[in-house]
């Protein structure tokens, strides 16, 4: 018994010596592996820095009004008779818009009218006797003045007349009816409003440190969100000569074209004023920047020979930079970087220093100024 318990033992040590010899030459052949093993080099895209001159703008943010805007009312009270136009409707200056009931003005005006025949008719007879010296100068300055009299009366009325139909005073567009056929208007009551939308104006302020940059005549854009993808060109028409005495800014007044209209009265606005001289930049794509509370950085692509190989490779040097300002889908480098550098343009959150890489442009976003993404 003794003798086969001894002899498993020995043929157990035996196994278990075997297993650890073949797995102590597994990982030293691993180890060697790892030691010679070279890391392939990560594909990524880049851009070649290029010198650009950036159109220099002052924005600001705007309220539309019209160029011409009132609310038509009655200047004298009267019963509508006649409603002549639709809601929204485009008019030309001196169209009829309302009619008020003149029935009593057309009776009056019979009245003056038969009142200034008989007047003439006794300026007439008087001067006949007066030729005759049988009437007094007297008696003909009285009927004189008493045909003026009735004339002025007649003149009078057929104004009183006038002021009962109501007519559009310029070009425009009208709003919404604030009357109804039948309803008795008292002075000043309000009937329609009506407004010139093309152009129109976009008022807006800048600080007063912007005062002496900016110039009437200068060009203005304008974006409102009605349509965001687009501009509507303008020129600054009048700037306000007081500067606000709470908010140290500056009322500016542009005159925008507006041929469909899309502008309208009351409506917010995003302005930008262009200023005459354009701006040397360094830009890079927005998306080659990795952002971190400690500094902006981007990865710079070198290239060097290989020791071993003798090959040239692309390694990355990751380069803090100072950064100026944005535009569509680029930002200017102030600090950091020089014409002619190569920098990564995505995926540079996965990377490091002295990484060898591939440049594959195939894929590279497409990075514009003046972006207009689709609405999705």
């Amino acid at each position: 018994m003794y003798k086969k318990v001894v002899l498993t033992i020995i043929v157990l040590a035996a196994v278990v010596t075997a297993l650890v010899t073949i797995k102590l030459d597994q990982f030293q052949a691993m180890g060697e592996a790892a030691q010679n093993m070279v890391i392939p080099p990560e594909t990524v895209t880049a851009m070649t820095i290029a010198p650009q001159n950036w159109e220099q703008v002052i924005r600001a943010t705007g309220t539309i009004s019209a160029v011409q805007g009132v609310t038509i009312g009655a200047e004298v009270g009267g019963r509508v008779s006649e409603i002549a136009f639709q809601s929204g409707q485009m008019v030309e200056k001196g169209a009829v818009l309302v009619r008020l009931d003149t029935s009593s003005e057309e009776a009056q005006l019979d009245s003056d009218q038969a009142a200034a025949k008989l007047a003439s008719t006794e300026l007439a007879r008087e001067r006949k006797l007066a030729k005759r010296n049988l009437a007094s100068e007297d008696a003909v300055d009285r009927a004189e003045a008493k045909v003026k009299q009735t004339e002025a009366q007649i003149g009078v009325t057929r104004a009183l007349i006038a002021k009962k139909t109501i007519r559009a005073p310029f070009d425009g567009r009208l709003g919404l009816r604030l009357v109804d056929p039948g309803q008795i208007l008292r002075e000043g009551d309000a009937i329609v409003t009506l407004q010139t939308l093309d152009p129109v104006h976009v008022d807006f302020s800048v600080p007063q440190q912007q005062l002496l940059n900016l110039q009437p005549g200068m060009r203005v854009r304008a974006m409102a969100d009605v349509m965001p993808e687009k501009a509507f060109e303008g020129h600054i028409t009048a700037i306000n000569p007081e500067v606000d005495r709470v908010t140290r800014n500056v009322r500016v007044r542009a005159l925008v074209d507006n041929p469909d209209e899309h502008l309208r009265a009351g409506m917010f606005a995003t302005v930008e004023v262009i200023l005459p001289d354009r701006q040397p930049v360094l830009p890079i794509a927005s998306s080659a920047v990795l952002y971190a509370p400690f500094g902006d950085s981007v990865f710079v692509i070198d290239t060097r020979g290989n020791e071993e190989t003798g090959e040239q490779e692309r390694i990355l040097r990751q380069q803090f930079v100072r950064l100026g300002r944005a535009k569509g889908d680029f930002v200017d480098v102030i600090e950091g970087l020089k014409e002619g550098d190569q920098v990564v343009t995505s995926g540079a959150f996965k990377l490091r220093s002295d990484m060898r890489v591939i440049i594959d442009n195939t894929l590279a976003p497409n990075a514009e100024l003046d972006p207009a993404p689709g609405d999705s």
